[in-house]
């Protein structure tokens, strides 16, 4: 009997799982291999809960991703045999690489795998890049392989382009950029970098005022014929006062023979006071005042105004009227050499003037070429003439009392040049003397309080007004060598030159005088205080200005004392004088000053 006939053993259920199934203790024991990945996944969950500050973004987690998986098609198209029905069913399958690489992962059967943080990491790999380390594969396999690439740089970028750029992309795709030779990544970089400067730029930028834009659109508007006519107006006009100014200007050679004449003159006199009479020996020296002395004379150096003070230490000063401008004097001493001129307790200007008159005129008799001119009623000065090189030169030597006291109450609220030329330099001014000259308004004989018109005083400020004149500008340095120059005066002696044209026309005008231009001036100057408001080129705006304050003034009839305001300097000329001059400075403003065109006036 064959062996074919025995009985065969049954075969253990353990054979069974030997072969094909694993034991339950082989599970036990296969199923500990999961413990390294789990614990691999714990370790990259703390990992990843201490550096959450530099967690990857999640675009590089995804483009590793899809490199990663690429890379992983690729090697099992390589290991496929050239002519398996493998490879040909990979070629052919409609669903290629490509696509395999959209398919997304399940996040509930695998979690992401979180790279290690790292300070530098490096730059993930392109599927471009991949292939190259790959092995040659069949024209078809190479091809899908580039399509594949292609489809996932493609959907890499379209991925990209959602992501919003951080600081630290910018700056690493910069680095990128400009490390690659290719011009056109560079001038995508430069295309960026516009973009960004004019986002930021936008954010500060400040929102522009409604006068800015209004500027911004006048400027951009085309000149047109009228503006271009009205600016060659004010140039014509502007070169016009130059020229005058040009044509007024003294001459060297003229202001030193006039000086010469009138300082031998001045002493001379000054020095027969002294020796030759009683009551004024104490006579101190001349404080040369006037337009020549604060450099505002016009043409020719034909006019000097000269006082000679007298101190008196203890006097007391009444108004004379109600603008605060003339005072009775009288004497608490009486051991003063002037007590000689006062009359029932009040100190005589007419006496005292004409005593002072005969002086002067004992003195001159020596020189011959000095001549006195008659007395002018109301007038403080004596008043000498002479000629030089056909040059006809008067002096006005005055005779006045210099007080050292406090200003009188009137002048409170004059003297207003805080914001032009400061506090300081007021209250200094205010601490100087103040002066006393024999000179009244009106008829003589009026009488007020028992005083006559003709020997009250007039408190006098020339001194500071040449002191102010002098140093003019709201910076120290106006007018000076190192600093900028302004049109201040420039503008002061167009408006006295046109006065006094106009006035040689109309002699109804006379009554107004040179000094209701400077006082124009001064209360101008402390409207536009500062510096540039006087700019030397702005000189033919400035000098309308300063008409158009003039006119005001004259219109309104109105112009008070710079430093007694309640004294009106224009309440002597009539009304009708006032309007009148007022229509005849206008009419030359608006014609471009034709009273200054050559071969029109001489210069005086």
């Amino acid at each position: 009997m064959s062996g074919r006939g025995r009985p065969r053993k049954a075969k253990s259920p353990d054979s069974k799982l030997t072969k094909g199934r694993t034991r339950p203790e082989e599970v036990k024991q296969a199923s500990p291999m999961r413990c390294p990945a789990f614990k691999e996944e714990k370790q990259n969950e703390t990992m990843q809960e201490n550096h959450l500050e530099e967690k990857p973004s999640v675009q590089r987690t995804r483009k590793g991703k899809a490199t990663n998986h690429f890379t992983e098609e690729t090697n099992k198209q390589q290991e496929l045999p050239a002519g398996s029905s493998a490879a040909k069913t990979c070629s052919t399958n409609p669903t290629s690489a490509g696509e395999t690489l959209n398919t997304q992962p399940d996040p509930a059967r695998s979690s992401p795998k979180i790279p290690k943080p790292n300070k530098c990491p490096r730059r993930a790999k392109l599927p471009e890049e991949s292939t190259k380390n790959t092995m040659t594969l069949p024209e078809t396999r190479k091809d899908n392989t580039q399509t594949s690439g292609s489809r996932a740089v493609t959907k890499l970028s379209d991925e990209k382009k959602t992501q919003p750029e951080t600081p630290k992309d910018i700056k690493k795709a910069s680095v990128k950029i400009a490390k690659a030779p290719d011009s056109k990544a560079k001038s995508h970089l430069t295309e960026d970098t516009k973009t960004q400067k004019e986002l930021f730029s936008d954010d500060i930028k400040k929102p522009m005022t409604v006068e800015a834009k209004k500027k911004a659109a006048k400027a951009k508007q085309p000149s047109t014929s009228e503006d271009s006519t009205e600016d060659r107006k004010k140039q014509k006009v502007n070169a016009l006062l130059k020229k005058t100014l040009a044509n007024l200007r003294i001459k060297t050679e003229e202001r030193s023979n006039a000086a010469k004449a009138v300082n031998a003159i001045k002493m001379h006199i000054i020095k027969h006071l002294r020796e030759n009479t009683e009551c004024f020996k104490d006579v101190q020296e001349a404080l040369n005042t006037g337009s020549y002395y604060e450099n505002l004379k016009i043409s020719h150096p034909n006019e000097f105004d000269v006082m000679l003070p007298m101190l008196v230490n203890r006097v007391q000063i009444e108004p004379f009227g109600k603008d605060g401008a003339f005072y009775s004097v009288s004497m608490k001493r009486e051991t003063n050499p002037l007590r000689k001129f006062q009359r029932d307790g009040i100190l005589s200007a007419s006496e005292m003037l004409k005593d002072f008159r005969e002086e002067v005129k004992k003195c001159v008799k020596k020189f011959t070429e000095w001549k006195m001119d008659k007395k002018k009623s109301g007038c403080p000065a004596v008043t000498l003439i002479t000629t030089i090189q056909s040059v006809t030169i008067s002096l006005d030597v005055v005779l006045c009392l210099k007080v050292k006291s406090i200003w009188p109450s009137f002048t409170q609220d004059g003297l207003k040049i805080q914001e032009w030329l400061g506090a300081k330099v007021r209250r200094d001014h205010r601490l100087e003397p103040y002066y006393l000259v024999p000179k009244y308004e009106g008829c003589g004989e009026v009488q007020k309080d028992g005083v006559l018109a003709k020997d009250a005083w007039r408190v006098s400020f020339s001194h500071i007004e040449k002191a102010i004149l002098k140093n003019h500008g709201s910076d120290k340095t106006c007018c000076e060598k190192g600093g900028a120059s302004c049109c201040r005066k420039e503008c002061l002696k167009l408006l006295k030159y046109l006065l006094h044209l106009l006035k040689e026309e109309d002699t109804s005008l006379n009554k107004i005088c040179s000094y209701h231009a400077k006082t124009t001036l001064l209360h101008a100057c402390c409207s536009r205080t500062k510096d540039h408001d006087w700019r030397a080129p702005d000189l033919s705006h400035c000098f309308q200005l300063l008409l158009q304050d003039f006119e005001n003034h004259l219109k309104k009839r109105e112009l008070h004392n710079f430093f007694i305001p309640s004294q009106n300097l224009l309440s002597g000329p009539s009304m009708k004088t006032c309007q009148k001059l007022a229509e005849r400075i206008k009419k030359e403003s608006e014609n471009g000053f034709p009273i200054f065109e050559p071969g029109q006036h001489n210069a005086h």
